[in-house]
């Protein structure tokens, strides 16, 4: 926990980590709570019809042990990868929960996954069970050749197609469990990477991921827990945004989750699933916060009962930090990590650690620079890459099966985050884009971020992604992917003006030559555009 002390440099100063040596998520964020205010609501799950179910702690105890027995009965073990393939609902944390006390490894899945990426994780985990939907279901009765199923699979919607019924399986068993005594070190939690840039990788992550995440998340969220604090994201909770960022640490503070799964991003449902169940604190990521600034006039049509709302998983940029001060009138306290490390840079509006165009500065507990390629740690304003130092609890323990990413992830005792980035002489941190993204034209290096932003202002676009074309002339030129506002039909007139305008406002070098109008533009799971995808086509 954070202590509460109200000046970012005393904050820093005076926190130190307590993670103990034995502890298990699973009994942190349950059978804790669990024994000392049973009927505390845990997650509160909306349906789209807009009816609520409520789980409390002391129902998370019994479903749990009831699921961790019907799975160690199955043959799971500790070290066992258990696949978690749900949307938003009380499963999911149901789920977790059993894992980490039987002393297996969660693995979450999105659900909008295909079956590619599904075969693709579940092959290089070895997972041995799976606990998913008819819907995950159908992903794997549709596939074109045998897929080599995981050992034990489960159904939250009964037994089918090869499938136990979840809560058949469940309900057979003993709401009484003795949890495996882990090590905060032991192996809990593997998330797969965004795969931005290539193949996925399984970054394993132990018992002590959850404490080293609860300064990162307190910090955006100015002082969570306090009283009256509603938890809710879009994210999936199979992305470490949604898991490590909302769920889990919501679930450890004793804060409630409201839980809705939605199909397609709707900024209006999103409003008003806000306003209806008093929501206090929101992650949304840029993306979808980008789609909220189409709604109009939310304040005056929503009761919203804000508190706070934190961004991460890609630039904010300082249009949209605009757009919250001016419409919302909150400012959005950017946050800034990756899979591996997650949640180690954040503003803090409360505390007056907030700047436009930053993500913040280190959060307290964990050393971050900006460094050069040779380890140096770089000077203000000088470009390098984010890095932060081991070691850290937030840390993943290893890529899985990959010891040479592994590695590769490190500079000495740095782990490289492949973020190129600037830190200015007061500590906050301006990113610049990932290595891949980075655009090399004319001598000049470019980040996306900045044409981006300024490409957000012009009245005509909704969304946009830029990328380096490669060019003979000019080794690459700026090459920007539009997604056009509701109503706009694009043409070469249009596309002259995006032009001049970003030309007007930046620099004759950043301005993109080239521009493609699009429905759409690919996005990973946790709403990050995929440039591989645009380079490619470019």
């Amino acid at each position: 926990m954070l202590p509460d002390i109200r000046d970012y440099e005393g904050l820093y100063a005076r926190f130190s980590w307590a993670v103990p040596e034995h502890y298990n998520i699973g009994v942190d964020i349950c059978d804790r709570w669990a024994a000392i205010d049973a009927g505390r609501p845990a997650v509160i799950e909306v349906t789209p019809e807009g009816q609520t179910r409520v789980l409390d702690y002391a129902g998370l105890r019994d479903a749990s042990n009831r699921l961790a027995n019907a799975l160690r009965k199955r043959g799971i073990r500790p070290g066992d990868r258990v696949a978690v393939l749900l949307p938003q609902g009380h499963a999911v944390p149901i789920a977790h929960v059993a894992i980490y006390k039987l002393g297996a490894i969660a693995l979450p899945l999105a659900d909008v996954f295909g079956i590619d990426a599904l075969r693709y994780r579940l092959g290089d985990s070895g997972a041995r069970a799976l606990i998913t939907h008819a819907g995950g279901l159908a992903k794997f009765a549709d596939a074109e050749d045998d897929f080599e199923h995981p050992d034990v699979i489960l159904s939250i919607d009964g037994p089918d197609a090869g499938a136990e019924g979840f809560h058949e399986a469940s309900a057979a068993e003993s709401a009484e469990f003795t949890p495996v005594d882990t090590l905060a070190d032991d192996p809990a939690l593997m998330i797969y990477t965004s795969g931005t840039t290539g193949n996925p990788k399984g970054a394993l992550h132990a018992h002590r991921v959850l404490p080293g995440h609860l300064p990162g998340v307190s910090l955006p969220h100015e002082f969570m827990p306090r009283p009256g604090d509603r938890f809710w994201t879009p994210a999936d909770w199979a992305w470490a945004g949604g898991l490590l960022n909302v769920l889990l640490p919501g679930l450890h503070f004793g804060v409630p989750v409201i839980a809705r799964r939605f199909a397609k991003f709707d900024p209006e449902a999103a409003f008003r699933l806000m306003a209806d169940h008093g929501v206090r604190n929101a992650f949304i990521p840029p993306t979808a916060l980008r789609l909220l600034r189409s709604v109009d006039n939310p304040r005056g049509r929503y009761d919203l009962a804000l508190r706070t709302l934190a961004s991460g998983g890609e630039a904010l940029g300082a249009e949209t930090f605009a757009w919250g001060r001016e419409t919302l009138g909150l400012s959005i306290n950017e946050f800034y990590g990756q899979t591996e490390c997650n949640l180690i840079v954040a503003s803090c509006a409360a505390i007056g650690v907030s700047k436009p165009g930053m993500i913040g500065r280190p959060v307290p507990g964990h050393r971050v620079a900006v460094i050069a390629d040779d380890g140096r740690i770089c000077a203000p304003d000088e470009p390098g890459q984010i890095a932060v130092a081991r070691p850290d609890p937030v840390m993943f323990l290893s890529y899985w099966n990959r010891p040479e990413a592994t590695q590769a992830k490190f500079i000495g005792d740095w782990m490289t985050t492949g973020d190129q980035g600037v830190m200015d002489a007061d500590g906050y941190i301006r990113f610049v884009g990932r290595d891949d993204d980075v655009i090399t034209s004319s001598g000049y290096r470019i980040g996306p971020t900045e044409i981006e932003d300024c490409l957000l202002r012009h009245p005509a676009v909704s969304l946009a992604a830029v990328v380096g074309k490669p060019d003979p002339v000019r080794t690459e030129i700026v090459k920007a992917f539009i997604v056009p506002r509701d109503g706009i039909h694009p043409d070469a007139a249009l596309a002259d003006d995006i032009r001049d305008f970003v030309r007007n406002r930046l620099s004759a070098h950043e301005y993109p030559r080239e521009i493609a109008f699009r429905d759409s533009l690919p996005l990973t799971t946790t709403g990050k555009v995929i440039r591989r995808i645009l380079r490619d086509e470019a």
